[in-house]
C-alpha cells in the first residue's frame, strides 16, 4: 500500500510541477517573443496578452476539449469567469480550460484511488476511497484558484502606494488623470506587473469609448481588492465634486502607508505569542536535556550504586 501511495503522490507532484513550470516560465517567454519591439504599447498589450492569447499546444487543446464537454449553466460560468479574471486569467477559453483541468485531475485521482483501494483491507475505507479521492481531485483547482486570487490581490495592494505617488507626480507635472493612469501603467510594468495590467485595461476601456467612472468601477470589480475599491471611490468622488484629484490621491497614499505600517507592527506584536508554543514544544525540551541531563545521569548512577550495596 505504501508503495502504491508513494507512486501516486509522485505522479501528482510531477503533474503539479509541470503545470507550474509551464504557466510561470514557458508561456511568459513565448509571450515576450511575440511582443518583439512593441515597447510603447507594452502595458496595454500585457493587459490582454498573457491570458488572452493562450498558446495552442497539444496539452491546452486536450484540456480545453475536455472542458467543453462539461455542462455549465450561464450563472455558474459567469461566477467562474469572475474568479478567473480576479486571478489574472482573461482568456475567452479560461473557463473551459479550468473545468478541463478539474475533470482530468478527478480522473487522475480516480486512477490513484484504484491503486490505494487494492491495498486497503477495511471494507468501509474501500468504499470511501473512490468518491473521496475523486472529489478531492475535482475540487483541488478551486483551492488553487482561491490562492492565486489572494496572492494577486496582495501584490496589487502592496503596489498601490507606489502607483499613487507616481500618479500624483504625473498630475502635478501637468498631465490629466487619463494620461497619468496611462503613464503609471507603463512605469510599473517591470516592478508591479499585475497593477500595470489592470491600469492598462482601464486605459484601453477609456480609449474604446467608456466613461472614466465606468472604467474605474470595472477595475474595482475585476480585482475585488478592498484597498483598490477605496481608491476608485476616492477618485470617482473627487472627479464628481470637482476637488483636487492629486490631493485626494496623496492623502490616500499616506493613509495606505500608515495602514501598512500598523499592520506590520501588529504582526510583530503577535510574534511573541506565536513563538510560545514552538519554544515549549521544541526548544524547552532540548534546553532541559542539556541543563538537567548531567544531573539526572549522576542521580541515576548514584541510585544504582546505593541499590547495589543494599
Amino acid at each position: 500500500m505504501l508503495t502504491a501511495l508513494g507512486f501516486f503522490l509522485f505522479l501528482s507532484l510531477t503533474a503539479i510541477i509541470t503545470a507550474v513550470g509551464y504557466w510561470m516560465y514557458a508561456r511568459p517567454s513565448s509571450f515576450q517573443k511575440r511582443l518583439g519591439s512593441l515597447e510603447e504599447t507594452a502595458p496595454m498589450v500585457a493587459a490582454v496578452g498573457p491570458s488572452g492569447g493562450m498558446d495552442r499546444t497539444w496539452l491546452v487543446r486536450i484540456v480545453e476539449t475536455v472542458g467543453e464537454k462539461v455542462p455549465l449553466s450561464p450563472q455558474e460560468s459567469t461566477l467562474v469567469r469572475r474568479e478567473l479574471v480576479a486571478a489574472g486569467f482573461r482568456s475567452s477559453s479560461a473557463v473551459t480550460v479550468f473545468y478541463g483541468v478539474k475533470v482530468l485531475l478527478a480522473v487522475l485521482f480516480l486512477i490513484g484511488a484504484g491503486f490505494v483501494w487494492a491495498h486497503i483491507d477495511n471494507p468501509v475505507l474501500r468504499l470511501l476511497v473512490w468518491p473521496a479521492l475523486t472529489a478531492a481531485g475535482f475540487f483541488l483547482p478551486n483551492l488553487g484558484m482561491d490562492l492565486l486570487v489572494s496572492r494577486r490581490q496582495e501584490r496589487i495592494r502592496f503596489a498601490l502606494p507606489d502607483a499613487l505617488d507616481l500618479m500624483v507626480v504625473s498630475m502635478e507635472a501637468g498631465l490629466g488623470l487619463d494620461q497619468a493612469i496611462n503613464s503609471v501603467a507603463k512605469e510599473l510594468l517591470t516592478t508591479h506587473k499585475d497593477l500595470s495590467e489592470e491600469l492598462g485595461l482601464v486605459t484601453l476601456e477609456m480609449r474604446a469609448g467608456k466613461r472614466r467612472v465606468e472604467a474605474l468601477k470595472n477595475l474595482s470589480a475585476r480585482t475585488r481588492e478592498p484597498e483598490l475599491s477605496k481608491l476608485v471611490a476616492t477618485m470617482v468622488q473627487a472627479d464628481r465634486f470637482g476637488t483636487s484629484v492629486a490631493e485626494s490621491l496623496r492623502g490616500h497614499s499616506e493613509f495606505m502607508r500608515v495602514k501598512r505600517r500598523q499592520a506590520a507592527e501588529e504582526r510583530a506584536a503577535k510574534i511573541g505569542v506565536k513563538l510560545t508554543f514552538p519554544i515549549f514544544l521544541f526548544i524547552m525540551p532540548a534546553i532541559m536535556l542539556v541543563a538537567a541531563g548531567p544531573g539526572i545521569l549522576q542521580l541515576v548512577r548514584g541510585m544504582t550504586r546505593v541499590m547495589k550495596t543494599q
